[in-house]
């Protein structure tokens, strides 16, 4: 076990923070494959209902450790295999059914745009900086950043991220929808865990499927999507916490309308 990414199950809330600091939580081989199991551990764990996804120090992330890829030997073809490594586990928290929140201080770099891409819901401190820089070296988008990134803030602004030199500060990204709130950074911690507390404390799985259909959604047909819909809300109209919500809901509106009429 290694401490390149911390991990911590506490009453259905999963907490997952990058631990390199010194690094500013740059993603090496070792670390890629932390991130990978940590996604399965928690995509096979029930009971999590809510992840938060932040990091230690000064910085998110800033992307892939280019130091360590350099320093290290590794050829083109160890830098795949490690991407693929870390692809799976962005892609198996992208899927999961379970809704994941992420607070994002200081610089978010390169692939850190990808990995930080993940969560649902993107609370940033007001000090927050997002920018690509893969071209500057030589490079191409991994860590989800080519599909992710578009999906966030559309086509036309991504790519003046990747092939412009553009720095994106907290209310640039804001308004460009990359993340959803922007608070100072010592309301950031609070403001999250509020967050991952609201899934919590309301009908979880029913978060954790809209999450699903929505991230789903974009790679399937307008038909399957329909089907998928039906079945899942039919699903979740059957468990004890819809039902109990939807017959509190029936009854508010039942006493409403008596009272206008």
């Amino acid at each position: 076990m290694t401490d390149s990414i911390l991990f911590s199950v506490d009453d259905g809330l999963a907490r997952v923070t990058f631990n390199r600091p010194a690094s500013l939580n740059a993603m090496d081989f070792e670390m890629g494959g932390r991130w990978r199991d940590i996604a399965r551990a928690i995509a096979m764990d029930p009971s999590v209902g809510a992840v938060i996804l932040d990091a230690a120090g000064p910085a998110f992330c800033a992307g892939g450790d280019v130091v360590a890829m350099a320093t290290s030997g590794a050829d083109g073809s160890a830098v795949t295999e490690a991407a693929h490594v870390i692809h799976e586990g962005i892609r198996t928290f992208v899927e999961m059914p379970v809704p994941i929140v992420a607070a994002v201080q200081g610089a978010v770099a390169g692939g850190g745009l990808g990995l930080m891409l993940t969560a649902d819901y993107i609370v940033a401190s007001d000090t927050a900086k997002f920018v690509s820089r893969y071209a500057n070296i030589g490079l191409t988008p991994d860590l989800g950043v080519s599909t992710l990134l578009p999906a966030a803030v559309g086509q036309r602004r991504a790519l003046q991220l990747l092939l412009q030199d553009r720095t994106l500060d907290a209310a640039e990204a804001l308004q460009w929808g990359l993340v959803a709130e922007v608070v100072p950074p010592a309301e950031l911690a609070g403001r999250v865990e509020q967050v991952a507390r609201f899934w919590l404390d309301g009908a979880t799985g029913a978060f954790g499927q809209a999450k699903r259909l929505v991230r789903s959604g974009a790679g399937r047909s307008f038909a399957d999507n329909l089907d998928d819909e039906a079945s899942t809300i039919g699903a979740a109209f059957d468990t004890p916490p819809s039902r109990a919500r939807v017959a509190a809901f029936a009854a508010a509106s039942r006493k409403s309308t008596k009272g206008n009429a």
